[in-house]
């Protein structure tokens, strides 16, 4: 299990003109169930990713995939994790 943590590099403008192909990139990767949950940070400088992914290795190439990284918008910074406790809804991680 992966935190992805990004750091916007430039100007919202600049992340707003890719924005529509990093959310499709984001799709593709929820489709394949490799993302858990995503979003922006608050204030907007960056956002997150939780990514149930066991191999850094694919880890980082699904990161090289994003137009945010492709474009160099942003800095990524990742932290592996291991759940130990999580609420009911979310047991199913104490075993990735």
């Amino acid at each position: 299990m992966f935190i992805i943590n990004l750091t916007y590099k430039v100007e919202l403008q600049k992340i707003d003109e890719h924005l529509e192909a990093h959310a499709k990139f984001l799709d593709e990767q929820y489709n394949k169930g490799y993302f858990l949950a995503s979003g922006p940070k608050v204030p907007r400088n960056g956002g997150v990713i939780l990514a149930n992914v066991n191999d850094t290795n694919l880890l980082e190439s699904i990161i090289a995939k994003d137009p945010f990284k492709q474009n160099d918008l942003a800095v990524y910074e990742v932290t592996e994790f291991i759940p130990r406790k999580t609420s009911m809804e979310l047991e199913f991680l104490q075993n990735s």
